[in-house]
């Protein structure tokens, strides 16, 4: 063979290499474009918990659409798989079992309430994987020893503190104290006993409740009690509040003070409950108010309503934030390593769309405040603390 033939094969030889290294360079890029970072939950798509974990649902997939429009984390796009718990805790520890072994997910999200976050991090936090909860207000989460588990929520030691408060400088002698037996409203209730004997105010009713149970004794021994109580503060889950108001208008009883825990927070609580949702105070984790002066607060108010036709409720803002949170980590630490996501999330002390983030040693919430909320007139107003007034307080 030529000199010039071996010259003509070793240059094809050279071209051909440079076509191969060129596509292997293609299908890498391709590949690495491909790699998406999943995250996965949870979420009581039906059961009790469906109208707050629906919520949850699209902020976490607001977030998602957001961040993918930005380039996404740390170069790869993000994916969202959600399962349905039904409320249920031991399918909540199936399915966060599946997302770890099976899924293969690289980042967790949290499900609604401090039940199934419990039953979620029990199994997230014995495989080192963290979890930023989204929606866990007890305490009773924070005493566990979870090693992973962030919250975001004020703790519900703190829910009624401002309207209990309000009471007090008005000069109010008595407050009713009626909570639905759960773990967390329980807290609610003990705490808002707690700290109306220390506003001096006396404590002449404090009744719990089974979920679903017959609530018309309860109003109508509310409404008999003498001296007539000055004021009343419910600690229930939506379904049951709702009950409750119905009963109160049944019985034509309403207190000179209402305070009532979660479903006054959603957008269409006076549209629901109709008049005498007029006046309900209710503790509030955030607010869609774009007078609310955090960082991103009003962009994610439009972004929301534009995406779903409604305001969001606190539940969305603070799953909002939680993603954010998670995706502040993951862009510190250049990746996804655990332990890494860990101790940058347990130092950090920031603001989000819902206010200030910063937990103690055992991942509770310390940053972060309630705020007061009063329907007047149709409208939901930020009454306490004054900083943040959309309106002042009325009381009857």
């Amino acid at each position: 063979m030529s000199y010039r033939d071996n010259r003509r094969r070793s240059t094809y030889g050279i071209r051909w290499l440079g076509v191969l290294l060129v596509c292997g360079l293609l299908l890498s890029a391709a590949d690495l474009r491909a790699e998406a970072i999943r995250l996965g939950g949870t979420l009581s798509l039906s059961g009790v918990y469906r109208e707050p974990s629906e919520m949850i649902r699209k902020a976490y997939q607001l977030w998602a659409r957001h961040t993918n429009a930005r380039g996404g984390l740390v170069g790869r796009p993000v994916e969202l798989l959600i399962y349905d718990d039904q409320s249920n805790p031991e399918r909540v520890q199936h399915y966060y079992r599946k997302l770890i072994e099976a899924d293969g997910v690289d980042l967790l999200l949290s499900p609604y309430g401090s039940p199934l976050t419990m039953a979620a991090a029990a199994v997230s936090d014995a495989r080192k994987y963290v979890m930023v909860a989204c929606a866990s207000a007890a305490e009773a989460v924070w005493r566990q020893g979870y090693t992973h588990l962030f919250g975001m929520y004020a703790t519900s030691s703190r829910y009624f503190i401002g309207l209990l408060d309000l009471i007090a400088r008005e000069r109010y002698r008595s407050v009713a104290v009626i909570y639905e037996q759960s773990a967390f409203h329980q807290e609610v209730a003990e705490s808002a006993e707690k700290w109306a004997r220390r506003f001096r105010l006396d404590v002449p009713i404090y009744h719990g409740f089974p979920r679903g149970s017959g609530l018309a004794p309860i109003v109508d021994r509310l409404r008999s009690h003498q001296p007539p109580l000055d004021s009343v503060i419910v600690s229930a889950y939506p379904t049951d509040s709702y009950r409750l108001l119905e009963h109160f208008q049944k019985l034509n009883f309403r207190p000179g003070v209402l305070g009532m825990s979660i479903a006054p927070t959603y957008p269409d609580f006076y549209l629901r409950a109709g008049e005498i949702a007029d006046a309900v105070f209710s503790p509030s984790q955030w607010e869609p108010d774009e007078r609310i002066p955090f960082p991103g607060t009003r962009t994610f108010i439009q972004a929301f309503k534009e995406a779903y036709g409604h305001l969001p409720s606190y539940h969305a803002g603070s799953a909002y934030a939680a993603c954010e949170i998670l995706a502040r980590a993951v862009s510190t630490v250049g990746g996804i390593d655990q332990r890494k996501l860990r101790d940058t999330i347990s130092v950090l002390d920031t603001v989000t769309i819902i206010g200030r983030f910063k937990v103690d040693r055992h991942g509770m919430q310390i940053g972060h405040s309630p705020i007061l909320i009063q329907w007047q007139a149709g409208r939901k107003q930020i009454v306490y603390p004054s900083k943040m007034q959309t309106a002042l307080p009325r009381l009857q």
